[in-house]
């Protein structure tokens, strides 16, 4: 079965929405890339690498190789586009939307203490 096309999306040409969304609401690129670096274990010199104009990693591999995804996104809920994220089988989609979701969260003014889970105490 193939893959949606948004996983070819090089993310270089994603992140520029990112950021102008997070702008627009009076957020910063710095916000942006905090989020970024939070969920994947990505490195700022990583990060600015990869959203180099014509940098041609796609959402798949720009998952895939993260360094290390943070345990605490599955505390992240909600819907995106009309999506419950709960209801996402696709375990790359669920990703990207999950950054989706720290985004959207960043734009609505939420605090980025509230927006960076933290993983629940062991029962």
């Amino acid at each position: 079965m193939a893959g949606h096309r948004i996983f070819k999306l090089a993310f270089s040409e994603l992140y520029p929405n990112y950021t102008n969304k997070a702008e627009r609401k009076g957020r910063t690129k710095a916000e942006v890339d905090e989020l970024i670096l939070w969920l994947t274990g990505y490195s700022q010199a990583q990060l600015d690498e990869l959203i180099t104009p014509g940098n041609e990693v796609n959402l798949e591999e720009f998952f895939r190789d993260a360094p290390k995804m943070n345990p605490a996104r599955a505390a992240i809920t909600g819907s995106v586009c009309g999506v419950k994220l709960a209801e996402i089988e696709d375990p790359l989609m669920l990703e990207i939307r999950y950054l989706d979701k720290l985004i959207d969260e960043l734009a609505k003014g939420k605090a980025m203490e509230k927006i960076r889970r933290t993983l629940p105490a062991p029962a």
